[in-house]
């Protein structure tokens, strides 16, 4: 590959914004990544602090995933459990009851699981 402003020089890599091969003449150096000299500095600049926010946000993602996870968990054992415990005495209303806390517990499942994606 040679570079995109000089075609007779091989490319030593490409400019993190425009993809563009760069020889070492027109390749800068910003923050571990490679920019066009005098052209995409402050957009390659913008990209690294914008990747820098998206993964310090998929921290934040994952725990609240898990913090969801463990309320559906408590919550959803209680409904399960006086749903059964209550089914002799309330019939179809403790059955509801159990319904709705396994379908809490699903959804701790659910949570959990997709905590794991962000993790």
């Amino acid at each position: 590959m040679n570079c995109y402003y000089h075609p007779n020089q091989p490319a030593v890599g490409l400019c993190k914004h425009c993809q563009r091969g760069l020889c070492i003449a027109c390749a800068t150096d910003v923050d571990d990544s490679l920019a066009c000299k005098d052209r995409q500095e402050e957009q390659v600049r913008a990209l690294d602090t914008l990747m820098a926010r998206n993964l310090l946000q998929a921290g934040r993602v994952g725990s609240v995933y898990r913090r969801n996870a463990i309320f559906y968990f408590l919550v959803g054992i209680l409904f399960a459990g006086f749903g059964w415990m209550q089914i002799r005495w309330m019939g179809w209303q403790g059955v509801f009851l159990l319904a709705i806390g396994v379908f809490l517990l699903y959804a701790s499942v659910a949570n959990y699981l997709e905590s794991r994606k962000y993790h």
